[in-house]
């Protein structure tokens, strides 16, 4: 049997096939997070993306998002080292971190399904969309004591 790529690979030697695979389709990072200014601690939200499907998990125009919506950030081998709020579960930072992704993890079980099904995704927990807010402070009714 074949080692799989990403025990194989840096994130950096990876086909874009590869590295887009990699996504879980959790869409932990679709939501909005608050910042502390002064200490840095994030604070996750229940508040979707506006191109967030909450039912899909994905982004409903993932080819132009980063046009769409200023704040998206398009990860990148380099930058998923120094994100913070990456989640615990990501297999972009799991395997930047030298480990190995979840059980869940589709290129795993073979099944696009599993992360919903293990409670990972966010699917049927979006609260509200961030254009459903008018002021920043409305996020606040949102916040998760953890991260999701």
């Amino acid at each position: 049997m074949e080692t799989p790529f990403w025990k194989t690979k840096t994130l950096e030697e990876m086909s874009p096939t590869e590295w887009e695979s990699l996504c879980d389709g959790c869409g932990k990072c679709c939501l909005s997070k608050l910042e502390d200014e002064d200490t840095g601690e994030i604070y996750w939200t229940s508040v979707g993306c506006r191109l967030f499907d909450a039912e899909s998990c994905r982004c409903a125009d993932y080819a132009n998002r980063l046009a769409r919506v200023p704040d998206c950030v398009g990860l990148t081998p380099q930058n998923v080292r120094t994100i913070s709020w990456l989640p615990s579960t990501c297999a972009y930072r799991l395997v930047a971190e030298g480990r190995d992704l979840y059980w869940w993890h589709r290129l795993v079980s073979g099944n696009a399904e599993t992360v919903h099904e293990a409670g990972i995704s966010m699917r049927g927990r979006v609260k509200a969309s961030e254009t459903d807010l008018a002021e920043p402070e409305d996020y606040f009714d949102y916040m998760l004591d953890d991260e999701p």
